[in-house]
């Protein structure tokens, strides 16, 4: 499993957020079939929105959301994490991938492209905030860099990276955040900089460990963790690990969104239904009794919110305007053609 540490240097004047995302990269591989290079993109953003997590989110109930929308033959990433260390995300491409660069480093850069990077905070109330910057070079970390320091007045320093065996699989995933707090001195900032030029952090990971290469990260600037058992997790930090909030029961839901006519026909023809959720590749198995029995409901697959529903007027109820209220656009099905009642 994966581990976040915190802690503090240069006397208080360097906030410092790490992961060790190791075993959560080699799932979210698994589990989409990801190529090289889209195992690279993939575990910096999962990575980097766990780091973001802990920087930016105020309560446990909270989510971070981050939707690359780039020009690059990956299509596409979101990833999605919460303070508790959990995280999910996917690529809408995820055989895509490049030829190694000249300098022998894999070419995320150009498989994100270049375009637009939207962040977006859920609050517990379901209230979304969304922000968007350029995407100035599809390399996440730089990407990540430059938002928290546009849209956040965050100055930070972000380490992101991801080292593959020959076989493809996971060597070393993981990232360091430092954010440069109001405090701090030149002669601080320029020696953080010095430290951090021309490092991998997964290279770093795989020598020292986590906790080693914090330390070598911030040589001569004194961190200090912080002790999260306070905060009810073991002495090894916060766990950080993949997992979706996807379900059997909102699988079946998302069924509503094909008319009666069309789930018959995969009764007819199929034999039942499968769902496969985007977010993890689970893939729910649907009897022709489950189909039937579903009625004129429809909820956002994300946080659950009714989008459409009947009253007991008889009359049906649909959300008002074009997003749900945790930033998923509303998808309704089409209304029942002549000859369908639309209900079961």
């Amino acid at each position: 499993m994966g581990r976040i540490i915190r802690g503090l240097a240069a006397g208080g004047n360097l906030r410092v957020i790490a992961a060790d995302t190791t075993d959560v990269v080699e799932e979210a591989r698994l589990r989409h079939g990801l190529s090289p290079t889209a195992t690279a993109a993939l575990g910096r953003a999962l990575t980097g929105a766990l780091l973001l997590a802990q920087l930016l989110l105020k309560t446990p109930k909270e989510r971070l959301a981050l939707r690359f929308e780039g020009d690059g033959p990956l299509g596409g990433m979101i990833v999605e994490a919460a303070p508790d260390g959990t995280v999910r995300g996917y690529v809408k491409n995820p055989q895509a991938d490049l030829p190694i660069r000249s300098d022998g480093k894999l070419d995320v850069g150009g498989l994100v492209g270049r375009g637009v990077l939207q962040v977006d905070r859920t609050l517990p109330s379901g209230e979304v905030y969304s922000s968007r910057v350029e995407l100035r070079s599809g390399e996440v970390a730089e990407d990540l860099a430059y938002y928290l320091f546009q849209s956040e007045q965050t100055p930070a320093a972000l380490l992101l990276g991801v080292r593959l065996e020959a076989g493809g699989r996971v060597d070393r995933a993981g990232g360091v955040a430092v954010q440069v707090l109001p405090g701090a001195k030149e002669e601080e900032i320029a020696r953080l900089e010095r430290n951090l030029v021309g490092v991998s952090v997964s290279a770093l990971l795989k020598e020292k460990g986590l906790e080693g290469a914090v330390e070598a990260l911030l040589e001569g600037l004194g961190f200090e963790p912080t002790d999260l058992r306070a905060l009810g997790y073991g002495e090894g930090g916060i766990p950080a690990r993949f997992r979706c909030r996807c379900t059997r029961e909102k699988a079946l839901e998302a069924l509503v969104f094909f008319t009666p006519d069309e789930r018959e026909e995969m009764i007819v023809e199929d034999g039942g239904a499968e769902v496969v959720c985007h977010w993890c590749g689970a893939r729910y198995h649907f009897q022709p009794e489950e189909i039937r029995s579903l009625v004129a409901e429809v909820r956002c697959p994300d946080c659950g919110t009714l989008w459409l529903y009947p009253k007991e007027d008889g009359t049906v109820a649909r959300i008002e305007g074009e997003t749900c209220r945790c930033g998923r656009k509303v998808e309704l099905p089409p209304p029942p053609g002549p000859g369908q009642d639309g209900g079961h």
